[in-house]
This record gives structure tokens, C-alpha cells and sequence, in this order.
């Protein structure tokens, strides 16, 4: 601010100059030279007091308002971080197309807090791994063109409560899953919690979290979206309640989730959660299982399950293997299962490359899918 100031009194002192110059016969030139270089500044004043007080006064106005907008109000705490996958494989037993193929995904995330505390959230995403064998892969499929896919404001209630409120979020934003594996493709990445832990991708979202202390936690989430003639919480319109449970301990932890879907048929699931990892890293793999039920009125109920082992210190890279079943298999149905192997070997900060090879069972022939993944992070 001081180097503001004075880029605004240069020009100022410049103008004084033009009535100095006019006025000169009026001085004692003799006099002013006899002043030292000391008390020049401070014995001008006497010569043109009016001009400088002016001068001063305005330069203080202008510093007064600046000081009204700190530097940084808006940008210091405004965050954004990128990511992008590319990814290139081919599925052997695919009909219609056992193609290699290749695809992209890009992701934007944008934070900022206005209170220390508070966050307020927008992602914006694109991507076209929907194409051919890539499609189960967890990646964005939304299409090239980039779009919102989520806005949501998270703030905290007292010391405890965490409140959240979006668009375009899961309910379950707040929830605290217990699994450690990471998953690569659609069938095994949410650790056979897929009903309860809603994502139902109906528009508006809220929810709310309570940490209990000792490791115990609760959550409870929300999401609905009104038919064209109706609105939020209504029977014509589609409403997804669901809460959840959480243990974590300092090497294993357990979760209970339920949720309920209110639309044409009411529909419940319920899935339980652990995981367990060893106290030191070496052979041992961290265990993650999970299964879920679900049950649909006026028809049958269903089941998932998965058993992820992760070994995070393989070399310089994550191995993990995953099998389960694909998707929710309806009681006395015939089961299918996929099973799938990935090893992520860090190339630096930014860039993770990722082979992953799956093998998917089906009604008719069964799929094995090979692919890479590269991604990177800035």
C-alpha cells in the first residue's frame, strides 16, 4: 500500500509544480535553498500548505476505501485442482465389439471458503469412456462437451455437525463407507455398497454428518427431484431417504447403510461394511468386503456381495485384487460374478499409469477386458 501511495503522490506533486513555476518571483529563492535537505519536506508545507493538504486528503481517501478490500478477499481461498484419464483396451467376448478402442476423461474441481470452516464446491467433468470396451471402467462418459456435475455447500453446525446442501450430489456425500480398496471398473469400486450408499443422480441433495468421538460416526442424506407437475417430497415424485453407521478403529473399520427409495415401487436396501488393515505394511494385503440386500415391494428381493485385498507398497506401485458378484442378483437366480486384477505404479507426483485386466461372467459368453489406464493430476 505504501508503494500505492506514493505512485499516487508523484502526479500530485508534479501538479503542484505548474503554480510553483507561475509564482517563483512571489519566493525567496535564497530563502527556501537555505533550507537542509532534512526539513525539506517537512518546511514545504509552509510555501503551499493548501495544495498539499489536498494533496494528502485525497491520497487518504483513496487508501482508506482501498483498505476496505483486503487482498485476497476472493482468490486466497479459492482452490482448483484437475485431473484427466486416458485410457486405451479391448474386451475379448464383447458382441459387436472386441475393438481396441480409446478414451478420455477430464475433471475440474473448484473450492472455495468464506469462513475458514465452510466450503462450497462446484465440479465440472467430460469424458467419452462409454465407447466399446472402456465402458467398465469408472471413468466420465458424460460426452466432450464440459458440464456441471455437482454444486454443493458444506458448513459445520457447533463442533461436531456437518451440514451439507447441492445439486447434482449424491446423497450420501457425507457418508463414511468402510472399505480401503480402489477399485477400477463399475461392478467392483463401491465395495458392494451400490443401493444403500445411494447415488440416485436426482438433482437436489442434502445431509448432515455427527462424529460422536472414539471413532463412531452417523450420517444421514437426501435426495429427490419432483415429476414435471409435482415438487420435493411428494408421492408423485421420486425421494431417496438413507443413513449410515460407522466404526473406524486404527486398523480396521464397519459400516452399516440403509436407504429407502419412495417412487412407484418403494424399494430398501441395507449393505454392511468392513475392512481391515494390517499395522505394518509388508506381505499383507487390507480385506475389504461388503453386502448389500435389497428388497422391492411386490417383487423378489436381491443381493450383492465383493472381497477386495490390497497390497499398497508393491514395489513403488498398489496392487489390488476384487472378485463379486455383477450387480444385484435376485434371490434364487443364477449368480454372475466379476472378477478383476490392477496394479497403479506412480510415474511421478502428477502421473499414475494403471493396468487393469477384469474377467465379467454373462448369460452368454463371457467377457475378459485388458486395458490401461494413465492418469494425471494438477
Amino acid at each position: 500500500m505504501k508503494l500505492f501511495k506514493s505512485l499516487l503522490v508523484a502526479p500530485a506533486t508534479l501538479g503542484l509544480l505548474a503554480p510553483m513555476s507561475v509564482t517563483a518571483n512571489e519566493l525567496n529563492i535564497n530563502e527556501i535553498s537555505g533550507y537542509s535537505s532534512s526539513e525539506e519536506i517537512q518546511n514545504i508545507s509552509e510555501f503551499y500548505p493548501e495544495q498539499l493538504a489536498v494533496t494528502n486528503s485525497r491520497v487518504d481517501g483513496i487508501e482508506a476505501r482501498l483498505n476496505d478490500f483486503e487482498a485476497g478477499s476472493f482468490s486466497e481461498t479459492t482452490t482448483a485442482s484437475f485431473s484427466a484419464d486416458f485410457a486405451i483396451g479391448a474386451v475379448d467376448g464383447l458382441t459387436g465389439n472386441e475393438a481396441v478402442t480409446a478414451g478420455y476423461s477430464f475433471q475440474i474441481d473448484l473450492n472455495t471458503s468464506f469462513t475458514g470452516e465452510d466450503s462450497l464446491d462446484v465440479s465440472l467433468d467430460a469424458g467419452n469412456a462409454d465407447a466399446g470396451s472402456l465402458d467398465d471402467l469408472d471413468l466420465n462418459d458424460a460426452g466432450d462437451g464440459l458440464k456441471v456435475d455437482g454444486v454443493a455447500y458444506t458448513f459445520p453446525l457447533g463442533d461436531k455437525t456437518t451440514v451439507f446442501v447441492g445439486d447434482s450430489m449424491d446423497g450420501s456425500t457425507l457418508y463414511s463407507t468402510a472399505c480401503v480398496y480402489g477399485g477400477q471398473t463399475i461392478q467392483l469400486d463401491d465395495c458392494g455398497n451400490s443401493g444403500a450408499a445411494f447415488a440416485a443422480g436426482l438433482g437436489t441433495a442434502a445431509g448432515a454428518s455427527y462424529d460422536f468421538g472414539n471413532g463412531f460416526t452417523a450420517a444421514v442424506g437426501y435426495e429427490g427431484q419432483g415429476a414435471s407437475t409435482s415438487g420435493l417430497l411428494t408421492k408423485e415424485g421420486t425421494d431417496v431417504f438413507g443413513g449410515q453407521v460407522t466404526y473406524t478403529g486404527d486398523s480396521y473399520g464397519v459400516s452399516v447403510t440403509y436407504s429407502d427409495y419412495e417412487g412407484t415401487n418403494d424399494t430398501a436396501y441395507t449393505a454392511f461394511n468392513a475392512y481391515y488393515t494390517p499395522e505394518s505394511a509388508g506381505s499383507l494385503p487390507s480385506i475389504s468386503a461388503g453386502y448389500e440386500v435389497g428388497a422391492i415391494d411386490d417383487s423378489s428381493d436381491s443381493s450383492l456381495w465383493m472381497v477386495g485385498l490390497q497390497w499398497d507398497e508393491v514395489g513403488a506401485g498398489t496392487l489390488g485384487l476384487a472378485l463379486g458378484t455383477d450387480g444385484h442378483i435376485v434371490d434364487e437366480a443364477t449368480s454372475y460374478h466379476v472378477y478383476e486384477a490392477f496394479y497403479s505404479y506412480p510415474m511421478n507426483d502428477g502421473m499414475t499409469i494403471t493396468p487393469v485386466v477384469y474377467y465379467k461372467e454373462t448369460a452368454s459368453t463371457d467377457q475378459t477386458g485388458v486395458m490401461v489406464k494413465t492418469s494425471f493430476s494438477f
